[in-house]
């Protein structure tokens, strides 16, 4: 979308959540780049939204042009950045070791990072996914001490289930994430892994939403195309009762 479009999506989305959101839901609106501080600046009467980026570099500063720094994100009003998208991963040949660095430097600048992990079909298909969700976590974010692993939410992207026709059931997707869960116990200790937030993102919509978050170890969603429409969006928000 453009910015006149963004903003009016936004706008309408604020304006449904202030009105029928009665929980403690969280909500993170990640837009791209250009939309960030105009979002930020209509938040000051809405305090159950937050803004986040979907991408940074992971470099503090320097000449890279074209990138953008955590800090700029910071100074524009984000609090939330996306780290490892699928896509990212996929197109850009974001490695484990970078996105690492990324997380490293979005804490360092006081923004909370939103890190996805996931399995391709190729990969689930050939058994391996225990693994690479394993790898994905050693690699990049295991390095944390517990002080700064315990600020993360972490999304949990079954890639094979996005824009595929093949979808997760919610017991497939409650597997992957007590698994997270029992990696994250093992390596900190099992009050941090209780308390951390772990999105399932892999085709949520109004319709599976429900069933989705019932389950124990998913604990909200990483929604991509249901929330380009205002009201998907919050009926999504809606179904998730706060565990």
């Amino acid at each position: 979308m453009g910015l006149k479009e963004g903003i009016a999506l936004f706008s309408e989305i604020g304006e449904l959540v202030k009105e029928e959101v009665k929980g403690e839901q969280g909500v993170i609106v990640c837009p791209p780049f250009i939309h960030i501080s105009s979002l930020a600046q209509s938040l000051k009467d809405n305090d159950k939204v937050k803004i986040g980026a979907q991408n940074c570099h992971q470099s503090d500063s320097g000449a890279f042009t074209g990138e953008v720094s955590a800090s700029m994100l910071y100074s524009a009003g984000a609090a939330y950045v996306i780290i490892g998208h699928s896509e990212r991963r996929l197109y850009f040949s974001e490695s484990n070791v970078q996105l690492a660095q990324k997380l490293d430097v979005v804490l360092k600048n006081g923004l909370i990072p939103i890190f996805c992990i996931g399995e391709t079909l190729e990969q689930r298909n050939d058994g391996s996914y225990f693994e690479v969700i394993k790898s994905q976590l050693n690699e990049a974010a295991f390095h944390l001490e517990e002080a700064d692993f315990k600020r993360l939410v972490i999304a949990y992207e079954p890639v094979w289930a996005i824009g595929t026709g093949l979808t997760a059931s919610p017991e497939q997707a409650q597997t992957i994430h007590s698994f997270i869960r029992t990696l994250i116990a093992d390596k900190y200790n099992q009050s941090l892994a209780n308390d951390l937030s772990i999105l399932y993102g892999g085709s949520c919509n109004p319709k599976n939403a429900s069933e989705l978050f019932a389950q124990p170890d998913i604990d909200g969603g990483l929604i991509g195309g249901a929330s380009l429409k205002a009201r998907d969006f919050v009926e999504i928000i809606k179904a998730l009762d706060p565990k």
